[in-house]
């Protein structure tokens, strides 16, 4: 049995601008690729990374109106960063994970599948959510995982004014695009990381020479090894719940300002 065109019961015109659709869509989610693939030499921070994937991806999904992107935290799962194209998304998502914890971007995180809803008014997927953007004049919403290795790193969480918006062919070209988005937004996630340590490490490097002075300080009063003096720093730093950097410089402004005082009175 051969299978048929559902197009070919269409009138030629609708089948014309079906096509022209078609290859409209195609080649907005090429530009879009195209766009995505570009993130990765730009040396963007991570919200900005974000933020181009969620405008991107309104171009890329035929239907929406709004696209926010959220990414997980690596040990809890809790959302860590978000961006949103359009601020009526960034409202939606402050209810989604802020007030309710209830939405299709924690269902389509949690299961790791697209999910979509052409009635978020009356839906029993989310009760207290759906009903509550649906009074907002949002009603279609399509949450699409960003899936690294079966483990999800965050979602893509595309809405609509509009009832029944997204379609399966909105859900596959959202698909096609979410894959390769994982990829940007995890490796835009490793840098972020990756750049933090060594702000860290300088500010390490930039302390050291404070915390050798007073220790060379304490050393001078009380005697004792370089080891007692740094640990009497660090029980100094946690009694008092401040940075170790912090007591050091303080140990060794008060001794610059005893020095000075003696000189005056010499």
């Amino acid at each position: 049995m051969t299978g048929t065109d559902s197009s070919a019961s269409l009138p030629r015109t609708n089948r014309a601008v079906s096509q022209i659709q078609a290859d409209a869509d195609a080649a907005d989610l090429h530009e879009s690729l195209r766009e995505l693939a570009a993130l990765v030499t730009d040396g963007l921070g991570l919200e900005d990374v974000l933020e181009h994937v969620a405008t991107f991806a309104v171009r890329a999904i035929p239907g929406a109106d709004g696209v926010g992107v959220t990414l997980l935290s690596a040990d809890r799962g809790q959302p860590q960063v978000l961006a949103a194209s359009h601020p009526f998304v960034a409202e939606i998502d402050e209810i989604q994970y802020e007030t309710l914890n209830e939405g299709p971007c924690i269902t389509a995180a949690v299961e790791r599948r697209t999910v979509r809803s052409g009635s978020l008014g009356g839906e029993k997927m989310w009760p207290r959510f759906g009903p509550r953007v649906g009074r907002l004049g949002v009603h279609s919403a399509l949450s699409l995982p960003l899936l690294l290795s079966e483990r999800a790193v965050g979602a893509i969480n595309v809405y609509s004014r509009e009832k029944d918006a997204f379609d399966d062919r909105a859900e596959e070209l959202g698909e096609l695009f979410a894959t390769p988005a994982a990829v940007a937004v995890h490796n835009a996630q490793i840098l972020a990381h990756a750049q933090e340590l060594t702000a860290q490490l300088q500010r390490a490097l930039s302390s050291r020479p404070i915390i050798d002075q007073a220790i060379g300080i304490l050393r001078g009063r009380n005697g004792g090894s370089a080891e007692e003096a740094f640990g009497k720093l660090r029980a100094m730093s946690q009694a008092d719940h401040v940075k170790l950097v912090d007591v050091a410089q303080h140990i060794v402004d008060e001794a610059v300002r005893r020095a000075r005082a003696r000189h005056s009175q010499s």
